[in-house]
């Protein structure tokens, strides 16, 4: 089976927009994704409702979760619909594995968001390392002196 045949049957099954990343990268919303941007298998990117920007040369490693979604309110009947906010990744970012960049999260550019790391709504300044679940952010932890 041919395989561009083979990820349109597959995002047809799940609901997902066809990507041209991996047949795997579940995508919902339409994302704008700059040029140069990889993301790995078993990823997701949930920009329904609202907007989600990845900028050039981003690298999103397998198993994240990039999600303007936030429905636990809406589960537990203290609000009547589902809260999306924006999430902004710079340019030049790297997020590695099984990391979940949520609602509200504005990345800069030349950041590393470890393994593992949760982003909450937070503002993470150019060239941080940011670390862990409640993230600590390294600011200019990458930048030249």
């Amino acid at each position: 089976m041919e395989l561009n045949l083979f990820k349109n049957l597959f995002a047809k099954m799940i609901d997902f927009l066809p990507n041209p990343f991996h047949p795997l990268v579940l995508i919902k919303g339409t994302p704008k994704v700059g040029k140069g941007v990889y993301i790995g298998a078993f990823s997701e990117v949930n920009a329904k409702g609202t907007q989600v920007k990845i900028g050039n040369y981003c690298d999103i490693a397998s198993f994240v979760t990039i999600n303007a979604a936030d429905s636990h309110l809406l589960c537990i009947g203290k609000k009547n619909k589902i809260l999306r906010k924006k999430i902004e990744l710079g340019k030049n970012v790297f997020v590695g594995s099984h990391c979940a960049i949520l609602g509200g999260a504005k990345i800069g550019h030349h950041s590393v968001i470890a393994a593992g790391t949760v982003v909450r709504q937070e503002t993470i300044p150019p060239y941080s390392l940011v670390i862990g679940n409640p993230a600590k952010v390294y600011p200019a932890y990458y930048k030249k002196k």
